[in-house]
């Protein structure tokens, strides 16, 4: 198997770090995979040692077939810095598998990413593989192990090179944003948390390239696989990072550790009690809502 190369972006979380690295190294293929570290530069004095602590950490990593260091000399910020280092390793290798900081990883993540990788390569209309699966109940009538969704996630995931440059990094350009009603009417069937978090992003209010990866996958009717199990978690949101302010645990899953042999299907279509379930969770809350919906406050 040609393995995809890993990229990992990190900060100021060494803690958080260390419990990535440390799941991802116990991966079947790990030792098989090249791994691109991306650390990115300290915003004040305030991270300096922390993203120290980080980079001293880095620089002892072992157990991949190569590793690549990229230390950032000034901070660029989330977004920036993940579209031009997946931008960067994507166009030598045509592929790549993409985590952060805060995810944790089964020991077949790496297994199942690279074998739907290279199941899917061809079907065009799937723009990514997430290994990550919203904590959801798969209906008794689903007989697949993996499904489809509109809806991206950013929570270890995998692309192709072709599917990547259509990316629209600048989505006001091909949408009329002071157009509220028709804005929501686009974005909407993916989740109604998409359209704030769309507004504040081409606003510079927050610094999330995935939220213009979804737009992204909406404009082009795109869906992303997903597994049934998900071998995927992530220890990020418990306000240590910067997407989530206060801790939650709605997100939270538990591992698939036993699934090591994988049945991908061609031309699936969406499972709306799939969907409808995905939806429900990330949904914004009944305030937020009310002050986007009636007073354009997001």
């Amino acid at each position: 198997m040609n393995f995809a190369p890993i990229i990992l972006f990190v900060y100021n979380r060494p803690e958080h770090t260390i419990k990535t690295v440390e799941a991802l190294k116990l991966n079947r293929f790990a030792d098989e995979s090249a791994l691109y570290i991306y650390s990115d530069g300290n915003k004040n004095e305030n991270d300096k040692y922390a993203v120290s602590e980080v980079r001293e950490y880095i620089s002892t990593i072992s157990g991949f077939k190569e590793i690549k260091i990229v230390l950032r000399d000034r901070n660029l910020g989330l977004a920036e810095s993940v579209i031009s280092g997946v931008t960067d390793v994507i166009e030598k290798f045509g592929k790549t598998i993409v985590l952060e900081d805060d995810i944790i990883t089964s020991k077949y993540f790496l297994k199942f990413m690279n074998e739907a990788l290279d199941f899917y390569k061809d079907e065009q209309n799937i723009y990514s593989i997430s290994g990550y699966n919203f904590p959801i109940k798969i209906p008794q009538s689903y007989k697949h192990k993996v499904f489809v969704s509109p809806r991206p996630s950013s929570w270890g995931w995998a692309t192709w090179k072709d599917r990547w440059e259509k990316a629209i990094w600048k989505p006001e350009n091909v949408l009329d944003i002071k157009n509220l009603n028709k804005l929501n009417n686009i974005v909407d069937k993916v989740g109604k948390d998409i359209a704030p978090m769309l507004l504040k992003s081409i606003e510079g209010r927050n610094n999330s390239w995935a939220v213009k990866w979804v737009y992204t996958n909406i404009k082009y009717n795109a869906l992303t696989i997903f597994p049934v199990k998900s071998f995927v978690k992530n220890i990020g949101a418990d306000s240590s990072g910067t997407n989530f302010i206060r801790s939650t645990n709605k997100y939270d899953v538990s591992l698939d550790s036993e699934s090591q042999q994988f049945e991908f299907v061609n031309n699936l279509e969406i499972n709306q009690e799939i969907f409808s379930q995905i939806k429900k969770i990330v949904r914004p809350g009944l305030l937020s809502f009310i002050k986007y919906r009636l007073f354009n406050i997001y």
